[in-house]
């Protein structure tokens, strides 16, 4: 985006969904969300399968990179020209709270009522480790409560794991906002400095490569971040011209083979830099693709725009927090189901060189699909009953402030 545009607050818009820049919405991106959503679900859930167990599914973790460079191009977009002022600043970080933290809660809510659950229910003793030990103590539930599991307080994921993400999220937007509010239209030089040094970091710290959370989270979001921040900051008016010429023409064979070979690339590059410094570069390899898919030129693009995959889109969030409490409720019944009856469902198993509890390769395929669903259709749920009401709350809420 240029420098005027970005100082400009009569060109501001306020985005709901995965992106939107001067007033256009970004459908693909909303999809590639869903699907990136999809995937992190996919690598969580323990079977024995040869998916499971396979390069692509256990890097798949590297698909949250892809959230935080599509978060920084978003934030970016909307808000980089609306913070030169302090209630512009308290208005926004308001907004990002309640975006994030009232289904934060309520997972979390659900996760320490199932640890109370277990204290009643003899059946449930045996489902896990000690009550409230492991990650599932009170000390940690603190931490989740005020947002810092991931952000160096914690030695290990807890309750919640995949909130981790929304935790260095959070803290993103508020270092954005105060860059933004202190160096105005010089901001970009930050996100600039984020970018190269975040990664450099990683290389000499991290013991695990890109999969860091609890430890490096907040490192690893800020890097992704600044990148499509970077992205938004430099490249708007260009996507959004090459956008209305696509618009008026339909999806273009170039442009199609473009998104193809992308797709190609990720697959590659997931399968094969999970588990090694290679995955670093992930949020870069991100950055092209989201630049690529923002513009909708393709015939891949015209297909994540049905409405399935815009649903998809609209559940992400929904699906990143509700899908491990699914997953665990689904080997705890599994489990209840083998004792009274005999089935053969879950047991003991090597997921990616790590010992777990999960289902054998012979119902791997039915559960994996049956996961989907039930994780599909719970984020429907709170998708309307929770997210939507709160941020219709909290918008309303800002703008007395």
């Amino acid at each position: 985006m240029t420098q005027t545009a970005f100082l400009n607050p009569s060109h501001a818009v306020v985005s709901t969904h995965a992106g939107t820049i001067a007033g256009e919405r970004f459908q693909v991106l909303d999809s590639w969300r869903g699907i990136c959503a999809l995937l992190v679900a996919v690598f969580h859930f323990p079977t024995a399968s040869a998916i499971s167990q396979s390069g692509f599914t256990g890097s798949s973790y590297l698909f949250v990179d892809f959230f935080f460079v599509l978060s920084g191009f978003v934030i970016a977009g909307s808000y980089a020209n609306r913070l030169s002022q302090p209630a512009q600043v308290a208005r926004f970080a308001l907004v990002r709270f309640g975006r994030i933290y009232p289904l934060h809660l309520l997972m979390l809510a659900a996760f320490a009522g199932f640890e109370l659950l277990r204290l009643l229910l003899p059946a449930l003793h045996g489902t896990g480790a000690a009550l409230f030990t492991e990650g599932f103590d009170l000390k940690s539930l603190l931490a989740n409560l005020l947002l810092l599991q991931g952000v160096g307080f914690e030695d290990r994921l807890t309750w919640n794991a995949p909130s981790w993400s929304i935790s260095t999220e959070f803290f993103a937007y508020l270092l954005f906002a105060g860059v933004v509010f202190v160096a105005g239209a010089r901001a970009w030089i930050w996100f600039v400095a984020a970018a190269v040094t975040a990664p450099l970091f990683l290389l000499g710290f991290s013991t695990h490569h890109m999969d860091v959370s609890y430890d490096f989270g907040f490192i690893r979001c800020l890097y992704g971040f600044s990148l499509g921040a970077l992205l938004a900051w430099f490249q708007h008016d260009s996507i959004a011209g090459a956008r209305q010429i696509l618009a008026r023409s339909g999806p273009r064979a170039n442009w199609t083979l473009a998104e193809i070979v992308m797709i190609a690339v990720i697959v590659v590059f997931v399968s094969l830099a999970g588990d090694n410094d290679f995955g670093i570069a992930a949020p870069l390899v991100f950055a092209l693709a989201l630049f690529l898919f923002a513009h909708e030129g393709g015939w891949i693009s015209a297909v994540l725009r049905a409405p399935f995959m815009l649903t998809l889109g609209a559940l992400s969030y929904s699906i990143c927090m509700v899908h491990l409490f699914v997953q665990a409720r689904m080997i705890n019944l599994a489990g209840l189901v083998e004792r009274e009856l005999g089935f053969d469902l879950v047991g003991d198993i090597v997921l990616r060189d790590q010992p777990a509890t999960g289902f054998g390769t012979g119902w791997a395929g039915t559960t994996a699909i049956a996961m989907l669903v039930a994780t599909i259709a719970v984020s429907g749920i709170t998708w309307r009953l929770v997210e939507i009401p709160a941020m219709t709350w909290f918008r309303r809420l800002s703008k007395h402030m």
